[in-house]
């Protein structure tokens, strides 16, 4: 009896036992389930976000994409997504990188680096730091910009495989090789920008690969690549950015091989797709004016030259007044829409408040740095004006004494281009003055001596000598003042 009852006992706790073990075993089970589940949700999200975030930078819908991200920040909060957040934090960074408002794009990096300091996520972790030295690469700290893109490196290397470190992974390799051709180290910079290629095979990269070369002026291996992004441009989707940049680096392709008239069709695409978008990323177009007014003072266009450069330097002050109001407005609004501790998290508390503060405090800052940098710009464009003057009237100059040197008829309508007042300041001293008399005071304001007039009318010295006397008193001009500086006076 008493080896049956201890049989029965063992066999109810071995019963017992298994049960407990597979109830272990269940929970175990529902946890991991739950787990994926929640890692699932979590990797929609980024996809979901980053692809959305992706479409509105494209099309330069910068305050669709702020109200995105702050959509998908209280998502984010609700979800206590940590990882979630700073990708929110970093998608409104960029934005205000690319747009010059380094103050903003600075705070809401180190946000983002708040909320990623306990993360175990190295993709997150890489765009941060690929966000860095994005930073630090618009404030020409190369060095610096070096030093975040190899931690992006560092991190990418312990991320898990997926879509999204695929996509960045190139990405991180073209931003080095751009970072080294700053610098100057050609070689490794072409073997990052090679390597960023190979993997992306985009537009863009294949773009990237062009600009090396036509940096290097390496034109035959240019255009291999120009050609590649041109024919993916038009038989693939590309965004509008992209095809922008790419007509740019065409324009330059062109210029660069003395194709002037193929270098203004591509840099007049560039302007279309602007004209056409009005967006803040294609609106970059003050690069296409400088280029085209490079283009025309080549070719010797004076009057579009300085039409370009005017256009550049409006475009610059327009831009620059454009993206502090709409950045500065909608950065307000994402802070206007972070609500209190009741509706999101605990930690977001004091972001609200943090925000509202740093708001204040760098705005006036931002404000004084663009204002110094638009003083710095209407000096710029000032000193590019006057040379561009001067490179004009020395041309015009140099075709207007051929003509006189020539005795060409059209001499006198040149020299009416060259010194517009002139003639007309003349005809007020004396309306009776007469085209030839005209002629030969243009050529005495051109500096050229008794005897090279005489031989370029073909008259003899002597009466070289007698119109110059006669001038003097159809003009007034006292006889102990050199007739030369009399001319000198009149207005150019």
């Amino acid at each position: 009896m008493t080896t049956i009852k201890s049989n029965k006992t063992y066999t109810v706790f071995v019963k017992k036992m298994l049960i407990c073990v597979m109830s272990i075993g269940v929970l175990l089970c529902l946890g991991s389930c739950n787990e994926k589940s929640q890692d699932k949700e979590k990797e929609d999200f980024d996809i979901v976000l980053l692809k959305k975030n992706n479409e509105l930078q494209l099309s330069g819908e910068y305050e669709k994409l702020i109200e995105l991200n702050v959509e998908y920040l209280k998502k984010a909060a609700k979800m206590e997504y940590k990882e979630g957040k700073a990708l929110c934090y970093l998608n409104i960074a960029e934005i205000n990188i690319s747009t010059e408002n380094y103050e903003k794009a600075f705070f809401l990096l180190e946000k983002a680096g708040d909320n990623l300091k306990d993360s175990e996520s190295g993709y997150h972790k890489a765009v941060l730091y690929d966000d860095y030295s994005q930073y630090y690469s618009y404030l020409n700290l190369v060095d610096k910009a070096i030093t975040y893109n190899n931690k992006a490196f560092s991190y990418i290397k312990t991320a898990k495989e997926s879509a999204l470190t695929k996509k960045l992974i190139p990405r991180l390799y073209l931003t080095r090789g751009i970072f080294f051709a700053t610098k100057g180290w050609f070689g490794t910079s072409l073997k990052c920008i090679m390597k960023g290629n190979e993997l992306e095979n985009s537009v863009y990269s294949n773009c990237m690969v062009a600009q090396y070369y036509l940096i290097r002026n390496q034109l035959d291996s240019a255009k291999v690549y120009m050609t590649k992004t041109n024919e993916m441009v038009q038989h693939q989707k590309a965004s509008d950015v992209e095809s922008f940049w790419v007509y740019c680096a065409m324009g330059y392709y062109y210029s660069a091989i003395d194709n002037n008239s193929e270098a203004e069709k591509a840099f007049q695409k560039a302007l279309e797709i602007n004209v056409k978008t009005r967006r803040t990323y294609s609106s970059k177009v003050n690069v296409v004016y400088k280029a085209l007014a490079e283009l025309y003072k080549k070719k010797n266009d004076g009057g579009k030259a300085y039409y370009y450069l005017k256009k550049y330097m409006e475009e610059e002050n327009r831009m620059a007044s454009a993206r502090l109001t709409a950045m500065n407005a909608s950065t307000e609004n994402f802070i206007s829409e972070m609500k209190p501790e009741s509706d999101w998290h605990k930690s977001d508390l004091p972001l609200t408040i943090a925000l509202s503060i740093t708001v204040l405090t760098i705005s006036g800052i931002y404000v004084k740095k663009t204002i110094e940098t638009q003083r710095l710009k209407k000096r710029t464009l000032k000193e590019e004006t006057e040379e561009l003057k001067s490179h004009v009237k020395i041309k015009m100059l140099k075709e207007v004494t051929e003509l006189a040197k020539k005795n060409d008829s059209a001499f006198l309508m040149k020299f009416k281009e060259l010194y517009p007042e002139f003639i007309s300041t003349l005809l007020k001293i004396n309306p009776d003055l007469e085209n030839s008399e005209l002629a030969f005071c243009a050529m005495l304001k051109l500096h050229f001596s008794s005897k090279e007039i005489a031989d370029y009318t073909f008259v003899q010295h002597r009466s070289v000598q007698q119109k110059k006397y006669r001038i003097r008193k159809r003009l007034h001009i006292p006889g102990e003042e050199d007739i030369y500086d009399f001319f000198d006076r009149i207005s150019n």
